[in-house]
Protein backbone atom coordinates (compact mmCIF):
# COMPACT_ATOMS: atom_id res chain seq x y z
CA UNK A 1 0.00 0.00 0.00
CA UNK A 2 2.90 2.31 0.71
CA UNK A 3 4.55 1.70 -2.84
CA UNK A 4 1.08 2.35 -4.64
CA UNK A 5 1.51 6.18 -4.74
CA UNK A 6 5.21 5.70 -5.76
CA UNK A 7 4.41 3.98 -8.43
CA UNK A 8 1.01 5.72 -9.36
CA UNK A 9 2.65 8.93 -9.51
CA UNK A 10 4.70 8.58 -12.98
CA UNK A 11 1.75 7.32 -14.67
CA UNK A 12 -0.50 10.01 -13.25
CA UNK A 13 2.59 12.36 -14.71
CA UNK A 14 2.76 10.67 -18.02
CA UNK A 15 -1.26 10.32 -18.63
CA UNK A 16 -1.14 13.88 -17.90
CA UNK A 17 1.19 14.83 -20.85
CA UNK A 18 -0.65 12.44 -23.10
CA UNK A 19 -3.88 14.69 -22.11
CA UNK A 20 -2.16 17.74 -22.71
CA UNK A 21 0.01 16.42 -26.09
CA UNK A 22 -3.47 15.15 -27.33
CA UNK A 23 -5.12 18.34 -26.64
CA UNK A 24 -2.78 20.22 -28.84
CA UNK A 25 -2.27 17.35 -31.41
CA UNK A 26 -6.65 17.09 -31.81
CA UNK A 27 -8.22 19.80 -34.00
CA UNK A 28 -11.69 19.74 -35.55
CA UNK A 29 -12.63 21.04 -38.43
CA UNK A 30 -16.55 21.81 -38.45
CA UNK A 31 -18.96 22.05 -41.35
CA UNK A 32 -18.07 24.01 -44.20
CA UNK A 33 -14.73 24.66 -43.14
CA UNK A 34 -11.38 23.58 -44.37
CA UNK A 35 -8.16 23.20 -42.51
CA UNK A 36 -4.47 24.40 -43.67
CA UNK A 37 -1.70 22.61 -42.20
CA UNK A 38 1.34 24.94 -41.38
CA UNK A 39 4.37 22.47 -40.31
CA UNK A 40 6.67 24.63 -37.99
CA UNK A 41 9.89 22.24 -38.81
CA UNK A 42 9.22 21.27 -42.53
CA UNK A 43 8.59 24.24 -45.47
CA UNK A 44 5.87 26.09 -43.80
CA UNK A 45 2.06 25.90 -45.65
CA UNK A 46 1.51 22.63 -47.03
CA UNK A 47 0.32 23.37 -50.75
CA UNK A 48 0.75 20.53 -52.70
CA UNK A 49 -1.94 18.80 -50.82
CA UNK A 50 -5.47 19.25 -50.10
CA UNK A 51 -6.76 20.99 -47.18
CA UNK A 52 -7.97 19.27 -44.15
CA UNK A 53 -11.72 18.56 -44.46
CA UNK A 54 -14.68 18.43 -42.11
CA UNK A 55 -14.31 16.20 -38.78
CA UNK A 56 -11.62 15.03 -36.23
CA UNK A 57 -7.40 14.66 -37.13
CA UNK A 58 -4.53 14.70 -35.18
CA UNK A 59 -1.60 16.59 -35.78
CA UNK A 60 1.92 16.71 -34.77
CA UNK A 61 1.92 19.36 -31.58
CA UNK A 62 4.27 21.48 -33.12
CA UNK A 63 2.11 22.00 -36.31
CA UNK A 64 -0.90 24.44 -36.42
CA UNK A 65 -4.22 24.63 -38.92
CA UNK A 66 -5.57 27.48 -39.77
CA UNK A 67 -9.38 27.18 -40.38
CA UNK A 68 -11.34 28.89 -43.27
CA UNK A 69 -15.03 28.61 -44.14
CA UNK A 70 -15.00 27.58 -47.47
CA UNK A 71 -18.99 27.49 -48.61
CA UNK A 72 -19.95 30.43 -50.42
CA UNK A 73 -20.10 34.11 -48.67
CA UNK A 74 -21.49 37.47 -49.32
CA UNK A 75 -19.99 40.85 -49.31
CA UNK A 76 -21.99 43.74 -49.20
CA UNK A 77 -20.76 46.77 -50.40
CA UNK A 78 -22.12 50.65 -50.83
CA UNK A 79 -19.86 52.91 -53.17
CA UNK A 80 -19.72 55.91 -54.71
CA UNK A 81 -18.53 56.36 -57.71
CA UNK A 82 -18.98 59.17 -60.16
CA UNK A 83 -20.44 58.75 -64.29
CA UNK A 84 -19.75 59.54 -67.08
CA UNK A 85 -20.65 63.16 -66.67
CA UNK A 86 -18.80 63.28 -63.73
CA UNK A 87 -22.13 63.09 -61.23
CA UNK A 88 -21.48 61.52 -58.18
CA UNK A 89 -23.70 57.93 -58.04
CA UNK A 90 -24.23 55.82 -55.45
CA UNK A 91 -24.49 51.83 -56.20
CA UNK A 92 -25.53 49.01 -53.53
CA UNK A 93 -24.10 45.74 -54.77
CA UNK A 94 -23.18 42.31 -52.90
CA UNK A 95 -20.97 39.77 -53.82
CA UNK A 96 -21.15 36.20 -53.85
CA UNK A 97 -17.42 34.78 -53.44
CA UNK A 98 -15.59 31.48 -51.99
CA UNK A 99 -12.07 30.55 -52.11
CA UNK A 100 -11.12 27.82 -54.45
CA UNK A 101 -10.26 24.93 -52.16
CA UNK A 102 -7.84 22.78 -53.24
CA UNK A 103 -6.18 26.34 -53.64
CA UNK A 104 -6.67 26.87 -50.18
CA UNK A 105 -3.13 26.60 -49.22
CA UNK A 106 -1.88 28.82 -51.81
CA UNK A 107 -4.62 31.46 -50.75
CA UNK A 108 -3.07 31.57 -46.63
CA UNK A 109 -0.05 31.74 -48.19
CA UNK A 110 -0.29 34.35 -50.64
CA UNK A 111 -2.84 36.53 -48.99
CA UNK A 112 -3.70 35.16 -45.34
CA UNK A 113 -7.21 35.57 -43.82
CA UNK A 114 -7.66 38.74 -45.09
CA UNK A 115 -8.15 37.91 -48.08
CA UNK A 116 -11.26 39.62 -48.54
CA UNK A 117 -10.17 43.08 -47.56
CA UNK A 118 -6.91 42.57 -49.69
CA UNK A 119 -8.49 41.75 -53.45
CA UNK A 120 -11.95 41.04 -52.92
CA UNK A 121 -13.02 44.54 -51.70
CA UNK A 122 -10.61 46.32 -53.70
CA UNK A 123 -11.56 44.39 -56.89
CA UNK A 124 -14.95 45.25 -57.12
CA UNK A 125 -14.60 48.80 -56.47
CA UNK A 126 -12.32 49.22 -59.16
CA UNK A 127 -14.53 47.47 -61.19
CA UNK A 128 -17.17 49.33 -60.34
CA UNK A 129 -15.94 52.89 -60.63
CA UNK A 130 -14.37 52.03 -64.69
CA UNK A 131 -18.34 50.51 -65.29
CA UNK A 132 -20.18 53.23 -63.94
CA UNK A 133 -17.94 55.61 -65.58
CA UNK A 134 -19.16 54.32 -69.07
CA UNK A 135 -22.49 55.32 -68.80
CA UNK A 136 -24.39 58.62 -68.10
CA UNK A 137 -27.08 59.39 -65.02
CA UNK A 138 -30.19 58.73 -67.29
CA UNK A 139 -28.49 55.26 -68.83
CA UNK A 140 -27.73 53.90 -65.10
CA UNK A 141 -31.43 54.62 -63.90
CA UNK A 142 -33.73 53.93 -66.67
CA UNK A 143 -32.44 50.93 -68.68
CA UNK A 144 -28.91 50.23 -68.02
CA UNK A 145 -29.04 48.26 -64.74
CA UNK A 146 -28.29 44.72 -65.65
CA UNK A 147 -25.80 45.97 -68.23
CA UNK A 148 -23.54 47.33 -65.12
CA UNK A 149 -24.07 44.61 -62.95
CA UNK A 150 -23.04 42.13 -65.67
CA UNK A 151 -19.90 43.99 -66.42
CA UNK A 152 -18.96 44.88 -63.17
CA UNK A 153 -19.40 40.93 -62.31
CA UNK A 154 -17.02 40.77 -65.66
CA UNK A 155 -14.78 43.24 -64.59
CA UNK A 156 -14.26 41.80 -61.30
CA UNK A 157 -13.65 38.52 -62.32
CA UNK A 158 -11.16 38.89 -65.05
CA UNK A 159 -9.38 40.57 -61.61
CA UNK A 160 -9.34 37.92 -59.16
CA UNK A 161 -8.12 35.54 -61.67
CA UNK A 162 -5.35 33.49 -60.40
CA UNK A 163 -5.71 34.75 -57.06
CA UNK A 164 -6.93 31.33 -55.79
CA UNK A 165 -10.73 33.31 -55.09
CA UNK A 166 -13.76 31.62 -56.80
CA UNK A 167 -16.44 34.83 -57.76
CA UNK A 168 -20.35 33.40 -58.31
CA UNK A 169 -22.16 36.39 -58.73
CA UNK A 170 -21.77 40.30 -58.43
CA UNK A 171 -25.66 41.56 -57.56
CA UNK A 172 -26.42 45.62 -57.85
CA UNK A 173 -29.01 46.31 -55.88
CA UNK A 174 -29.68 49.96 -56.06
CA UNK A 175 -28.65 52.75 -58.07
CA UNK A 176 -28.93 56.43 -56.02
CA UNK A 177 -29.03 59.49 -57.89
CA UNK A 178 -28.94 62.51 -56.35
CA UNK A 179 -32.35 64.30 -55.76
CA UNK A 180 -32.13 67.41 -58.47
CA UNK A 181 -30.75 65.19 -61.16
CA UNK A 182 -33.85 61.76 -60.56
CA UNK A 183 -36.10 64.61 -60.68
CA UNK A 184 -34.91 65.95 -63.73
CA UNK A 185 -34.73 62.66 -65.34
CA UNK A 186 -38.49 61.61 -64.31
CA UNK A 187 -39.40 65.04 -65.53
CA UNK A 188 -38.15 64.15 -68.91
CA UNK A 189 -39.06 60.56 -68.59
CA UNK A 190 -42.63 62.05 -68.18
CA UNK A 191 -42.30 64.55 -71.14
CA UNK A 192 -40.87 61.45 -73.83
CA UNK A 193 -44.02 59.39 -72.77
CA UNK A 194 -46.78 62.39 -73.37
CA UNK A 195 -44.94 62.85 -76.86
CA UNK A 196 -45.20 59.30 -77.77
CA UNK A 197 -49.03 58.82 -76.60
CA UNK A 198 -49.60 62.30 -78.91
CA UNK A 199 -47.65 61.06 -81.80
CA UNK A 200 -49.88 58.14 -81.05
CA UNK A 201 -52.98 59.62 -81.46
CA UNK A 202 -52.09 61.52 -84.48
CA UNK A 203 -51.02 58.30 -86.38
CA UNK A 204 -54.15 56.95 -85.17
CA UNK A 205 -56.42 60.03 -86.62
CA UNK A 206 -54.95 60.00 -89.61
CA UNK A 207 -55.14 55.97 -90.25
CA UNK A 208 -59.11 56.65 -89.52
CA UNK A 209 -59.22 59.41 -92.12
CA UNK A 210 -57.28 57.74 -94.68
CA UNK A 211 -60.03 54.86 -93.94
CA UNK A 212 -63.08 57.18 -94.50
CA UNK A 213 -61.37 58.14 -97.89
CA UNK A 214 -60.84 55.17 -99.50
CA UNK A 215 -64.61 53.91 -98.56
CA UNK A 216 -65.83 57.31 -99.61
CA UNK A 217 -63.82 56.52 -102.76
CA UNK A 218 -64.43 52.71 -103.60
CA UNK A 219 -68.25 53.51 -102.76
CA UNK A 220 -68.22 56.57 -105.12
CA UNK A 221 -66.43 54.40 -107.81
CA UNK A 222 -69.21 51.58 -107.37
CA UNK A 223 -71.70 54.15 -108.24
CA UNK A 224 -70.18 55.63 -111.20
CA UNK A 225 -69.56 52.16 -112.40
CA UNK A 226 -73.33 50.95 -111.35
CA UNK A 227 -74.87 53.95 -113.40
CA UNK A 228 -72.73 53.54 -116.03
CA UNK A 229 -73.58 50.30 -116.94
CA UNK A 230 -77.59 50.61 -116.48
CA UNK A 231 -78.40 51.65 -119.72
CA UNK A 232 -82.57 52.21 -120.65
CA UNK A 233 -82.40 48.44 -122.22
CA UNK A 234 -81.06 46.63 -119.35
CA UNK A 235 -83.87 48.60 -117.04
CA UNK A 236 -86.86 47.22 -119.70
CA UNK A 237 -85.60 44.26 -119.09
CA UNK A 238 -85.93 44.68 -115.19
CA UNK A 239 -89.19 46.09 -115.34
CA UNK A 240 -90.30 43.31 -117.76
CA UNK A 241 -89.20 40.60 -115.59
CA UNK A 242 -90.38 42.20 -112.07
CA UNK A 243 -93.89 42.18 -113.96
CA UNK A 244 -93.78 38.62 -114.37
CA UNK A 245 -93.13 38.22 -111.55
CA UNK A 246 -96.03 40.08 -110.06
CA UNK A 247 -98.16 38.77 -112.28
CA UNK A 248 -97.83 35.68 -110.54
CA UNK A 249 -98.39 36.38 -107.23
CA UNK A 250 -101.99 36.16 -105.69
CA UNK A 251 -102.38 39.80 -104.49
CA UNK A 252 -105.05 41.74 -106.68
CA UNK A 253 -103.68 44.30 -108.72
CA UNK A 254 -104.16 45.78 -112.10
CA UNK A 255 -101.15 46.02 -114.17
CA UNK A 256 -101.02 49.03 -117.08
CA UNK A 257 -98.64 48.15 -119.51
CA UNK A 258 -96.00 50.23 -121.10
CA UNK A 259 -97.61 53.57 -119.13
CA UNK A 260 -94.73 54.23 -117.37
CA UNK A 261 -91.63 56.21 -118.26
CA UNK A 262 -89.28 54.88 -120.45
CA UNK A 263 -92.17 52.14 -121.53
CA UNK A 264 -92.12 50.53 -118.54
CA UNK A 265 -95.60 49.02 -116.89
CA UNK A 266 -97.86 50.68 -113.90
CA UNK A 267 -99.24 48.26 -111.54
CA UNK A 268 -101.90 49.13 -109.51
CA UNK A 269 -103.17 47.02 -106.81
CA UNK A 270 -105.22 47.35 -103.64
CA UNK A 271 -102.04 48.41 -101.20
Amino acid sequence: MEKLPKIALPVIIVAIILVVVLAKSAVTIGSGEAGVLYKTFDNGVVTDQPPLGEGFHIVAPWNKVIIYEVRQQELFEKMKVLSSNGLEIQIDASAWYEPIYNDLGNLHQSLGENYLQRVIQPAIRSAARSVVGRYTPEQLYSSKRDAIQDEIFAETKKILDKQYVQLNEVLVRDVTLPNTIKEAIERKLRQEQESLEYEFRLVTAAKEAEKVIIEAEGKAESNRILSASLTDKILQDKGIDATMKLAESPNSKVIVIGSGDSGLPIILGNQ
